[in-house]
């Protein structure tokens, strides 16, 4: 039997050795969390070896279909309940993880087990028919997409005629008989697309969710991802498949991701996207309003004081800026992962100074971890005040900079603009990992929707682009080439300015001024004084 199981917060023993190369940076960190007490729903790991395997042989290796039986079965005996079953069903995620960290590029598939068989036993076990009917709906379009590649366009059409039908502004607000006939519609188009049911086999669910995780790998914006980020000599992904906890059980449940530092500035704060009654696709897709770390503290201080307490866990545990996502079911904190955080030049300057001065990190570490940046090249930015300029909107400010350019508002376009030597501002109702291609053109990006942490935020700041997200204002037009900020038109070509640190958007294009962080740069040479022979860091610009 080909590969090994590697297993987290079951009742066997983990495995000794845990590499990144093995099983991923996610599930790597996963198992230490589990290790240190921390709150980790228990998993189980198929290694990266099975998806280069499956990538050459086209199907999956003789033993996997073992592998996983066994991997259920020590989840079942650590949460009492049977993946299947008709009383205490037993649901589980299935996540890539590859050795490197790859925000958003590979997929996920979440609510695996859900049938119309263990649907009803589902509502049950929680008393909770409105939460089972929400997982369902949303398994369902999830697998379409995921496992079968169908669009999410009809999907979105058949929910958007069921709100507007109901009169409310999101899908959280839609009662349990509206989400019961959402469902079955996404049945029905799942049927007439694929021209076969929904897999009503839990198993069946299970391994096409892991062949659609491996088949990932290849997708055009991951392949775009690690040609941009110099990561080819991967061999793939490891896929993780853990027990679900649900954000989405009610007004005391939730989903959130968050940063143990700014990952923008470097400033030692909690910087939080939560969101109540979620799951965390929700948070990290860029289509939802999301609440920031102030209303999150103001609305649960007993929450924020537990997540803050787990946070600094983590980063004595890891000894750096954590980037990490969290699920709350009914009260509870569940840690779903954490990974070095990406983040700015600037803020990698200020992390590393400030981490040294708390003796997280010695000078030859923080060396190290600077080592691949440009440290002359690092400065901030401001506006002057400058004639002829409009504000005309503003958003919630996602990685800091000044971006002076042209409107464009299609990522292929961006790509163009800037081989004609012209500087794009992509400016769009959401953005998502599939515009990696645009992102990486673009010098700044504007979004109407979305968080400061979703997936295409953090790359973003990972990419060193100014963006602003969530900016109301922002209007695109129905030709997709155009877009109203406010009262004002612009067209593509259109000079426009975004302020990534106020989030103020402007007609025109703005001069602006620039600073030396000199205090946090003169303590650096200190080190260098102190240290030689440093060996750069692993933690680059490319998987901080």
């Amino acid at each position: 039997m080909g590969g090994e199981l590697y297993l987290f917060g079951c009742r066997t023993p983990e495995p000794p050795e845990a590499s990144p190369e093995a099983v991923g940076n996610k599930a790597a960190n996963l198992i230490r969390m589990a290790s240190a007490g921390l709150p980790v729903p228990p998993g189980f790991v198929l290694p990266t070896d099975l998806c280069r395997d499956y990538l050459g042989g086209g199907m999956l290796p003789v033993g996997t279909a073992e592998l996983l039986r066994l991997g259920i079965r020590e989840l079942e005996q650590a949460t009492g309940q049977t993946f299947g079953g008709d009383r205490r069903p037993l649901l589980v995620s299935v996540r890539s993880g590859a050795p490197v960290s790859m925000p958003g590029m590979l997929d996920t598939v979440l609510n695996v087990g859900l049938c119309d068989r263990t649907l009803p036993a589902l509502v049950r076990a929680t008393g909770n028919p409105r939460h089972a009917w929400d997982s369902y709906r949303r398994l369902v379009q999830s697998y379409a997409e995921v496992v079968r590649g169908v669009s999410a366009g009809p999907f979105d059409q058949v929910l958007d005629e069921h709100l507007r039908r109901e009169a409310v502004p999101t899908v959280s607000e839609l009662d349990v008989a509206a989400l019961k006939e959402v469902t079955r519609g996404f049945l029905d188009l799942y049927a007439t697309a694929t021209g076969s049911p929904f897999p009503q086999d839990t198993t069946d669910q299970l391994t096409g969710a892991v062949e659609a995780v491996f088949r990932s790998w290849r997708s055009p914006r991951a392949v775009e991802y690690r040609r941009l980020n110099k990561l080819d000599d991967l061999v793939g992904t490891a896929v993780t498949i853990q027990a679900m906890v649900f954000g989405n059980m009610g007004g005391t449940s939730g989903s959130g991701v968050g940063f143990s530092r700014n990952p923008a500035t470097g400033e030692n704060e909690l910087y939080l996207d939560f969101l109540w009654n979620a799951q965390g696709e929700d948070v990290v897709s860029g289509r939802c309003a999301v609440e920031g770390t102030v209303g999150l503290q103001e609305s649960s201080p007993e929450l924020f004081l537990r997540l803050r307490e787990a946070v600094g866990r983590l980063e004595a545990l890891f000894h750096d800026a954590q980037d990490f996502e969290f699920t709350v079911q009914e009260g509870r904190l569940y840690l779903l992962q954490t990974r070095s955080a990406k983040r700015t030049p600037l803020a990698a300057l200020r992390i590393a100074c400030e981490q040294v001065a708390e003796g997280l990190i010695d000078e030859t570490t923080g060396l190290a971890r600077l080592a691949s940046y440009d440290l002359n090249g690092i400065s901030t930015v401001s506006v002057a005040a400058t004639s002829g300029v409009r504000e005309v909107g503003s958003g919630t400010p996602a990685s800091p900079g000044v971006a002076v350019g042209e409107a464009v508002f299609d990522p292929q376009r961006a790509a163009v603009m800037v081989t004609a030597g012209r500087t794009p501002i992509l400016i769009r109702a959401d953005i998502s990992t599939d515009d990696i291609a645009g992102l990486a053109a673009a010098a700044g990006i504007l979004t109407a929707r979305g968080g400061r942490t979703s997936h295409a935020a953090v790359v973003a700041r990972q990419l060193n682009k100014v963006c602003v997200v969530g900016c109301h204002e922002l209007q695109i037009g129905l030709d997709g080439q155009s877009c109203h900020i406010g009262d004002q038109f612009i067209a593509e070509g259109d000079p426009v300015s975004i302020d990534g640190h106020t989030g103020r958007v402007y007609t025109g294009k703005l001069e602006v001024t620039r600073t030396v962080p000199s205090s946090y740069l003169t303590e650096v040479e200190k080190w260098k004084a102190h240290v030689v022979n440093v060996v750069p860091s692993t933690l680059t610009p490319t998987d901080s």
